[in-house]
């Protein structure tokens, strides 16, 4: 798995302890949440943010 850029996981990291209940394990929905939370404007770096969230809220249902 490659190495996500430290600026990904933080703001990742930091969406989901705000705003826990924003996110799903849908990554559409999740895009569209990182979209009205954030100021990012790169749709890139938007996917890379929602694709983390999704991953950490997957990992989250399996413990």
């Amino acid at each position: 798995m490659p190495i996500k850029p430290d600026y990904v996981k933080k703001t990742g990291e930091r969406l989901l302890e705000q705003y826990p209940s924003a996110f799903s394990d849908d990554f559409e929905h999740n895009k569209t949440s990182v979209s009205e939370l954030t100021n990012v404007e790169s749709k890139a770096v938007r996917n890379r943010i929602a694709g983390y969230v999704t991953h950490k809220h997957e990992q989250g249902q399996e413990a």
